[in-house]
């Protein structure tokens, strides 16, 4: 039942990863939250089946804090990836 509160605290974080970062115009607004949800998941299981109680401070900081990190990473490299392409396709045109 405690993954729900990652979860929920996840997408809340990817909501802010959403907003604190540039390029909001090429990349949708369900990009980071759901990819720091589907990675608060993954890491909030992976620390379960590693022993850790819902109880300790380690499974928290590892769902979320891994959450934020690998959403802010995934999201600057896909947003700088689609406005080079979208620059490259531009001076290709012509335009």
């Amino acid at each position: 039942m405690y993954i729900l509160l990652a979860l929920i605290g996840a997408c809340l974080l990817g909501i802010a990863v959403h907003y604190a970062l540039p390029h909001r115009g090429v990349r949708g607004v369900a990009l980071a939250p759901a990819l720091a949800t589907a990675v608060a998941a993954a890491a909030y299981a992976v620390g379960q089946w590693a022993g850790l109680a819902e109880s300790n401070v380690w499974l928290w900081v590892i769902s979320l804090g891994g959450a934020v990190v690998i959403t802010v990473a995934a999201t600057l490299i896909l947003s700088q990836g689609r406005v080079h392409g979208d620059a490259r396709r531009r001076s290709a045109l012509g335009i």
